[in-house]
């Protein structure tokens, strides 16, 4: 009975109830809107980097990550190659093997880091080849390396000339060699383009006198979500006292660090939204009990209690914040999904700068469905607080009183 009165007692006004209902309607679309194009922009600024070069999970010999050298290069066993072995045939390995080298040509000379790996599965991880500026990407056997842009630059060399590299290799052994450069490649960010190279994983070995190891094995279980689960098999699987497990958030700690700051300034925009947002419903609220003083105390005065009263106008209100949450989440649904598949692309000065910082200058949206339901819920719950109002005025109601005015 109480729910069918509240229910006709909304649309008896009806301009009141849609202006109600149209700012929670609001309110439930920009702070999803918000919310996803923030966690989609951050998830394709960590895939990024991530996908890049670390992959989510990686494995090394312990101790490697905090003293990055060439000696701490392990055997790669055939077990660790994702054939039914230790891991999972649905995870993609990347074997590497990595160490500093200086390059040098004709007049020109500049320290590099040489990344030794497998070029198909580098390609598959990465999307290397897709990065490829000038000439060519390298093939498997072949002995020709690949160059960062600013690299190629630097020691002015072109696809088709020969640098000459320089290092020390596996427990001091010497490394020297000349290789054609097969093309360049563009990494989106200057210091990375100024320092990178790549050559075949089997001629790395050769070339560092490490034939049949490895400095790292990056691993792709298919996403982000599923690096916990392949970190915790790994751990079960291989042998912690000679190999080291890392997921990404170990090996980038400094993303998170910024994700968690850019979140908690976001927290500020939404306390400030949400404040708006709940002077407008109680606003809305406080003229609806000033318009209907009179109708409360005729319905006091021919009886009716102050408990269903009060009730029924709390009911009023629930009903409009459910109302309004849910077309909230109906409306904002579109908005993010468009978004999501055509995502906003920056340029000028912003698109350079996180391109600096490696970032691609493109934020999409993310199709999550606690966003939505988290931003309805506090939508949600800021309106069933604020009809307190109307239960308190109810209470403390004189009926002749109120009969007068």
């Amino acid at each position: 009975m109480l729910f069918k009165l509240a229910w006709r007692n909304i649309w008896r006004n009806r301009r009141r109830s849609l202006i109600t209902m149209a700012s929670i309607i609001f309110a439930v679309m920009l702070s999803a809107f918000l919310e996803s194009l923030q966690k989609g922009a951050w998830d394709n600024m960590i895939n990024n980097v991530v996908s890049s070069y670390y992959g989510y999970v990686q494995v090394h010999e312990r101790g490697y990550w905090e003293e990055q050298v060439i000696d701490r290069a392990f055997p790669l066993a055939d077990s660790l190659q994702s054939d039914g072995g230790i891991l999972p045939p649905s995870v993609l390995v990347v074997p590497r093997l990595e160490s500093f080298a200086l390059g040098a040509s004709d007049h020109r000379t500049r320290a590099l880091m040489l990344v030794g790996t497998d070029p198909e599965r580098e390609n598959a991880m990465t999307g290397l080849k897709s990065r490829i500026a000038d000439g060519r990407y390298f093939r498997a056997g072949e002995p020709a390396v690949l160059l960062g842009i600013g690299l190629a630059e630097r020691l002015d060399l072109t696809p088709g000339d020969t640098v000459v590299l320089i290092s020390q290799g596996f427990h001091g052994v010497n490394a020297a060699g000349k290789y054609p450069v097969a093309g360049t490649i563009d990494l989106g960010s200057p210091d990375l383009n100024k320092m990178m190279a790549w050559m075949p994983l089997e001629d790395a070995q050769w070339f560092y006198g490490a034939e049949g190891r490895v400095t790292s094995l990056a691993l792709d279980p298919g996403g982000q979500g599923k690096a916990p689960k392949l970190v915790a098999e790994l751990i079960d699987r291989l042998d912690t006292s000679t190999y080291e497990i890392m997921d990404w958030k170990e090996m980038v700690p400094e993303l998170l660090e910024a994700k968690a700051l850019d979140s908690a300034g976001n927290i500020i925009v939404y306390i400030i939204l949400y404040l708006i947002i709940a002077f407008g419903i109680y606003g809305t609220l406080l003229m609806m009990t000033r318009e209907r003083e009179y109708e409360f105390g005729i319905l006091l005065a021919i009886g009716m209690r102050r408990l269903s009263l009060g009730v029924s106008v709390y009911l009023e209100v629930l009903l409009l914040g459910l109302c309004g949450a849910f077309i909230g989440i109906l409306v904002s649904l579109p908005l993010v999904w468009y978004f999501k598949i055509r995502p906003i692309r920056f340029s000028g000065d912003l698109a350079v700068s996180l391109e600096k910082f490696g970032f691609e200058p493109i934020f999409p949206t993310i199709l999550d469905a606690r966003i939505f339901l988290i931003q309805a819920l506090i939508v949600f719950i800021i309106t069933t607080v604020l009809a307190i109002y109307p239960i308190l005025k109810i209470a403390r109601l004189r009926p002749v009183a109120a009969m007068r005015k």
